[in-house]
């Protein structure tokens, strides 16, 4: 039995994991640089007026900003499991059935104060991230049947994100 066979897929596998980490921490690294560099330029009195409301807006953009930054190496960790056709099978109607969440939460976001509104105004906001995430799922696929679903999902956020779009921006108010 030769050992030396199985050295290179294993070293291999690592490498890929230590790729994907390592994208990750570069994604989380780029993050705090850009809110040290903000902090540094801010103005002490603008911060300080609406503290509360600051802190709010400084938590989702993070989430936001490390959101868009995580989706080179979560798109490599999907390019190097291209080969796993029953994970692409279950990922796909995963992606189906979390896009399905998208518009019920924008709907709720007038009509809750309670947790569910709460959930449901960042789960809102992230649709334009869910899109080009899905957008990007589906063009790594290996196959036909996977994308279906990760198309079908991206355009069921691209209509959230057009609500929100509408009703933030235009509207001043949210509908329904």
């Amino acid at each position: 039995m030769n050992t030396n066979a199985a050295a290179p897929t294993l070293k291999s596998k690592l490498l890929k994991l230590g790729l994907v980490l390592a994208g990750y921490v570069a994604a989380l690294l780029l993050t705090c640089a850009f809110f040290l560099v903000r902090e540094w330029l801010m103005p002490k009195d603008a911060s300080q007026a609406s503290a509360g409301m600051q802190a709010f807006a400084d938590v989702m953009l993070f989430f936001a900003m490390f959101g868009f930054l995580s989706l080179v190496p979560t798109g490599l960790a999907l390019f190097f499991l291209r080969r796993a056709e029953r994970l692409w099978t279950v990922f796909s109607f995963a992606c189906l059935a979390f896009a399905v969440t998208g518009p019920a939460a924008a709907v709720m976001i007038p009509r809750d104060a309670t947790i569910i509104g709460f959930v449901g105004l960042p789960r809102a906001l992230g649709a334009p991230l869910f899109c080009l995430a899905f957008l990007i799922s589906a063009v790594i696929a290996p196959r036909h049947c996977p994308r279906w679903p990760m198309l079908v999902a991206a355009l069921i956020e691209a209509g959230v994100t057009a609500y929100v779009c509408l009703c933030l921006f235009i509207l001043g108010h949210w509908l329904l």
